[in-house]
């Protein structure tokens, strides 16, 4: 097993290089500090890290090991989730109002949040600049279910969901993955294999494939600005 390794400590601004995942024990705690800055977003997401800290706290950097994904070859849709897709009565979107699905997947939680106010402004900055993206379910005109992700050309890194319905969230994941896929998304990146997670399909691999797999997927040019948000064909 490999020993524990200190994280480094990163400035508190400006270009930042973030240390091998690889060095670092199962937990992953690669480094801390630095800022949210675009640049410092997209250096940490390319390097297999991801930010994940409490409000009050210095930014934490993380790369556990192993890592969860999902993909259509994987993704479980039970039998009542068919019947709530076949029922409709629905309205999927693409980026129509990102800040607010972020601001939703951090509330009412009951062991706090990690979407803290510096993370809801950092990501829409990067959402600004196309590189994070939402989806979001709709009744009636009222928002009821979505999510988001960090996209670096074929890496998309999900980073949260929510409900205000029953089952709105998983038809928000179901749809994005078949949205992500078929636009040519090759790592769809879900973090941790929750037990949620894992109902729908989520997998892992090891820490050393992920980022062999992230590493040709960042390079791989995947346009998704303006998608249309896509459901699989559900028979029986």
């Amino acid at each position: 097993m490999r020993g524990r390794r200190l994280p480094v400590v990163l400035p508190a601004s400006g270009p930042v290089r973030f240390p091998d995942p690889g060095l670092y024990d199962a937990e992953g705690l690669c480094a801390i500090g630095g800022d949210l800055a675009p640049a410092t977003l997209l250096a940490a997401y390319r390097s297999g890290i991801f930010p994940w800290y409490a409000e009050g706290y210095v930014p934490m950097w993380w790369s556990p090991d192993p890592r969860a994904l999902l993909d259509p070859g994987h993704l479980h849709v039970s039998r009542s989730l068919r019947k709530r897709i076949r029922r409709g009565g629905f309205e999927l979107t693409w980026d129509r109002c990102f800040p607010r699905v972020m601001r939703e997947c951090g509330r009412q939680r009951e062991q706090g949040t990690w979407i803290i106010p510096e993370m809801v402004e950092a990501y829409t900055a990067l959402h600004r600049l196309g590189h994070v993206h939402s989806l979001e379910v709709w009744q009636a005109g009222e928002l009821v279910g979505g999510t988001y992700g960090v996209q670096i050309g074929g890496l998309f890194a999900a980073e949260s969901m929510f409900h205000r319905a029953t089952d709105m969230s998983k038809v928000a994941l179901v749809a994005l993955v078949h949205t992500l896929f078929a636009a040519g998304i090759q790592v769809l990146d879900v973090q941790f294999a929750t037990e949620h997670l894992q109902t729908l399909g989520a997998f892992t691999i090891p820490r050393s494939d992920y980022l062999r797999r992230i590493a040709v997927a960042c390079e791989t040019p995947v346009d998704l600005v303006g998608r249309a948000p896509i459901l699989p064909s559900i028979d029986g």
